[in-house]
């Protein structure tokens, strides 16, 4: 029974307070957000790009490889 008072009284919230809320809610959140260092950003972003050229170079030589394997069987010059 105490727990259906609770609710029935946070459903008596009107919209603006609710709205106040969610925001207050997310102010609380974003102080306990811990942000990484220039460093490790730079030396993260540095890993991301390496690998994108990596795969891309992957990518262009299984591209050729395709093609010339298909140039080879249908016989195209």
């Amino acid at each position: 029974m105490a727990v259906e008072s609770r609710v029935k009284e946070k459903r008596k919230k009107s919209g603006l307070a609710s709205i106040t809320g969610v925001f207050r809610g997310f102010k609380a959140e974003a102080k306990r957000i811990t942000w990484p260092t220039k460093k490790d950003v730079k030396k993260a972003s540095i890993t991301v790009f390496t690998l994108c050229a990596i795969y891309m170079v992957y990518v262009v030589v299984i591209d050729a490889g395709f093609k010339y394997l298909f140039n080879l069987i249908l016989g195209i010059k």
